[in-house]
C-alpha cells in the first residue's frame, strides 16, 4: 500500500459538547432519508485504513481521494457507529483498535446533518429525547453500508456492523433490505434489546448474521423497567450469535466496555470466526 497523502479529521459539531441541535418541532419526516443529509454524513465520515507496519492511517471519506491504495488489497470492513453522544474519544479509542487488528473502519458521524435533534441528556442518563432518531440512524448505516461496498480496497462480502449504545440500538434494529446493505456479523455495545418503543425493541438480523452482544449486568443506562434485560431470547440460535453479560466487579457497572481487554479479545474472537 502506497500512502501519497493523508489527514485526521474529527469535525466540529460532530459532537453533543460542539453541536447545536435543531428543535424536534421543526423535524419532519422527509428530513430522515434526506439523499443530501446522508451525503453529508458519509463525506464526514471517520476512516481508517490498515497500513501494515504502520498501525493505519487516519483520514474521512471526504479526503479519500488524497490517498493511493492498492486496489488488488481487500480488507475485510466495519461500518461503526457511535452513541447519543457523537464522535468523542470513545469513537477514536474503537475505531483504532479495529483498525489496528485488520480492519478498514469507517464511523459516519450522524451529527454531521444539517438537522439533527437532541437525542440523550448523558448527564441525568436519559435517551429518547426525539424517538425518530432511531430512523435517520439506520438510513445513515444503510447509506455508509451500501457506499463502503463499492470501495476498491474493501472486500464486500467481509462488512460487520460494530454500535455502541445508540449506536448499539441501531445495529440490532437496522434492517438490510438489500444485497447492497447486507452484513457479514453485526457485534452490539451496551445494549439490553429491551424497549417500551416497539421499533426499538429486538434484534433485525437475518438468519445469517451473527450477532454478538455485549452489557454490563448494572449498566446505570438501563435500569428501568422497561428497558432491564439483555439480548439472548432475540438471537437466532445456532449460527454463531453470542449474548455477553458482564458480571465481574469493575465491569457491571459501566456502561462503555469496548475500552477493556477482555472486551476486546471477545470482539475480536468473534469477528475473527465469522471471518
Amino acid at each position: 500500500m502506497l500512502i501519497l497523502c493523508a489527514g485526521g479529521a474529527s469535525g466540529s459539531g460532530l459532537s453533543t459538547s460542539t453541536r447545536t441541535f435543531t428543535p424536534a418541532e421543526e423535524m419532519r419526516s422527509e428530513d430522515w432519508n434526506d439523499p443530501v443529509e446522508m451525503e453529508r454524513v458519509w463525506q464526514a465520515a471517520l476512516v481508517r485504513i490498515p497500513n501494515p507496519g504502520h498501525d493505519y492511517v487516519e483520514t474521512t471519506v471526504g479526503e479519500l481521494h488524497k490517498l493511493r491504495l492498492d486496489p488488488g488489497e481487500k480488507f475485510p470492513a466495519v461500518v461503526f457507529l457511535h452513541g447519543c453522544s457523537g464522535i468523542g474519544k470513545g469513537t477514536h479509542t474503537r475505531i483504532n483498535f479495529l483498525a489496528a487488528n485488520g480492519y478498514l473502519v469507517i464511523a459516519p458521524p450522524s451529527m454531521a446533518r444539517k438537522k439533527y435533534p437532541q437525542s440523550c441528556d448523558r448527564k441525568n442518563l436519559r435517551g429518547g429525547l426525539y424517538r425518530d432518531t432511531l430512523k435517520m440512524r439506520q438510513y445513515d448505516a444503510g447509506y455508509a453500508i451500501e457506499k463502503t461496498k463499492t470501495l476498491a480496497w474493501v472486500d464486500p462480502d467481509r462488512v460487520y456492523l460494530v454500535g455502541l449504545s445508540e449506536g448499539g440500538i441501531t445495529a440490532a434494529t437496522f434492517e438490510s433490505r438489500s444485497g447492497k446493505a447486507s452484513l457479514r456479523a453485526r457485534v452490539v455495545e451496551a445494549w439490553t434489546c429491551h424497549a417500551a418503543w416497539d421499533e426499538y425493541r429486538g434484534i433485525n438480523a437475518h438468519a445469517d448474521e451473527p450477532v454478538l452482544t455485549l452489557l454490563a449486568s448494572e449498566d446505570p443506562w438501563f435500569q428501568g423497567p422497561t428497558t432491564r434485560g439483555e439480548c439472548t431470547g432475540f438471537l437466532h440460535p445456532g449460527n454463531g450469535s453470542k449474548s455477553v453479560v458482564y458480571t465481574e466487579a469493575d465491569l457491571k457497572q459501566r456502561h462503555a466496555l469496548l475500552e477493556d481487554e477482555r472486551v476486546q479479545a471477545e470482539v475480536l474472537d468473534f469477528l475473527r470466526k465469522h471471518h
